[in-house]
């Protein structure tokens, strides 16, 4: 299969992305979901979801439910899916064994599979003979040519076979790959694999392949690991006669050391980020900037994503996961909240009891100093609770004002209502200071910091009668 970039890039991509229901979204999955959805949205596309469950032993319905959870949080959203069956479904791979039937009767019909008998021992007993002969381990034949009455014994002695694909000899399978260029594998290196496992169950070779072509997916784009796979899928779409995709495996996502993203670098899936408070717009932004170049280097929307996608400029090298960058979008997402979008996010932090228009007030105020919804407890504790305990460096600004200015201070907070500009009046007034010399013992008696968010809208929206108290107990 040639296709040049003309031809791939040319039409309206039909895309999916395939999970299998076995564990949380992991930040590589979420990547190629989204490239998967933009690659679609780019132009008049359709992105499909299909969930691949033929893995009955590990695949569980609680991970399907956390999978479509954390692709809409991304803002990620599919034309067709599970929840949104048509024709071409379903699109769960456990409710499509009658399709594998179907196809599979075709490949038995043609010879181009055969039943094996091979137990897993076997098996890895022939894989050790030919790693420890220096051969590369593959499927070594035992059952390819074994006649139908020896097949007929073996049913007979309780064993249910797999069905493997009858790979011819001295073929050279190429393709061009999106991503990474001409390809060209040799059918003798590759060896006869399973399409239908001894429990009855689909394959992923031959499930995810089949399922592609009747489901019109025209671009399958995955990580690179899955590179090798294609070969042999190209194998069954040509023996059913059936319309091969076109073909992209994405470089994988690695740790700030080049190791493969686990558990040491730190959080790897997308629900761990979720409960971090990171935003979807800026895990969006950080995944579409991994392994895919643009000449967009601000803060994009997921519509600005698409039309700035371009799976020419997705890379061959490694991408490199880098918190720090992340919390650059964070941060740019944190201050686009909207008011509601803000209160929403710091609920699991913000104070009960306080009146609507004062807790506003408040996360207007705090949200310039936020990252992460865990860096406004300080300023809740701040503002809400007790007076601050201060630090020697900030006590020193306090006692350099002296009582004087701080009887100035508490008086004219008693009468002003908290009103910052009054309250700085007065104490110009009886000390003669002003500048950093003026605020600065101020902005430390009152919140135990000497930096922070703008002082007037905290000082609002403290408690009454506790700024005075702050104060006073200076003077």
């Amino acid at each position: 299969m040639d296709i040049s970039a003309a031809e791939t890039f040319g039409r309206a991509a039909t895309t999916r992305f395939a999970p299998s229901p076995t564990g949380e979204l992991h930040l590589g999955n979420a990547r190629t979901a989204l490239f998967n959805y933009l690659l679609a949205r780019h132009g008049t596309g359709r992105f499909l979801l299909r969930i691949e469950d033929t893995d009955t032993e590990r695949s569980r319905e609680q991970h399907t439910q956390a999978l479509i959870a954390d692709m809409r949080w991304l803002g990620i959203d599919w034309d067709q899916g599970p929840d949104r069956e048509d024709s071409r479904g379903p699109y769960r791979q456990s409710q499509r064994s009658g399709r594998y039937q179907h196809y599979l009767t075709q490949l038995q019909s043609a010879g181009a599979v055969y039943p094996c008998f091979c137990t897993q021992l076997e098996l890895e007993a022939s894989r050790r003979a030919q790693l420890s002969a220096g051969r590369p381990p593959r499927y070594a034949g035992t059952c390819r040519e074994l006649s139908e009455v020896d097949g007929q014994k073996k049913r007979q002695q309780g064993l249910a076979p797999a069905m493997r694909f009858r790979v011819p000899a001295g073929v050279r399978l190429e393709f061009v790959d999106f991503v990474h260029g001409a390809q060209s594998f040799v059918s003798d290196d590759i060896g006869d694999f399973v399409v239908q496992r001894a429990d009855g169950s689909a394959a992923f070779f031959f499930s995810n392949a089949v399922d592609d072509a009747d489901m019109g997916v025209t671009h399958v784009l995955r990580g690179e690991d899955h590179l090798t796979n294609t070969p042999r899928q190209l194998m069954i779409l040509s023996a059913l006669q059936l319309a091969a995709p076109s073909y992209g495996h994405v470089s994988l996502i690695v740790g700030s050391d080049g190791a493969p993203l686990s558990k040491r670098h730190g959080a790897t899936s997308v629900r761990e980020y979720r409960e971090r408070g990171i935003l979807p717009e800026a895990m969006a932004n950080h995944l579409f900037r991994l392994g895919h170049s643009t000449a967009e280097h601000g803060f994009l929307t997921l519509d600005e994503m698409a039309r700035a996608f371009d799976a020419r400029h997705l890379g061959r090298a490694p991408a490199h996961f880098d918190e720090q960058q992340l919390m650059v979008w964070q941060k740019e997402a944190v201050h686009r909240l909207s008011p509601e979008r803000a209160r929403q996010w710091l609920a699991s932090v913000l104070p009960a009891g306080v009146e609507p228009a004062a807790l506003q007030a408040f996360v207007t105020a705090i949200l310039p100093n936020l990252v992460l919804p865990e860096d406004a407890r300080f300023w809740v504790e701040v503002i809400f609770g007790g007076p601050p305990e201060l630090e020697p460096q900030e006590r020193k600004w306090v006692l350099e004002a002296g009582k004087e200015y701080f009887s100035a201070a508490a008086q004219a907070a008693a009468a002003n209502d908290n009103d910052l500009p009054a309250i700085a009046a007065a104490v110009r007034a009886a000390t003669g200071r002003k500048g950093a010399a003026l605020y600065m013992p101020l902005r430390v008696a009152l919140t135990g910091r000497a930096h922070g968010p703008e002082l007037a809208p905290l000082l609002k929206v403290m408690p009454r009668g506790s700024a005075r108290e702050r104060l006073a107990r200076f003077a």
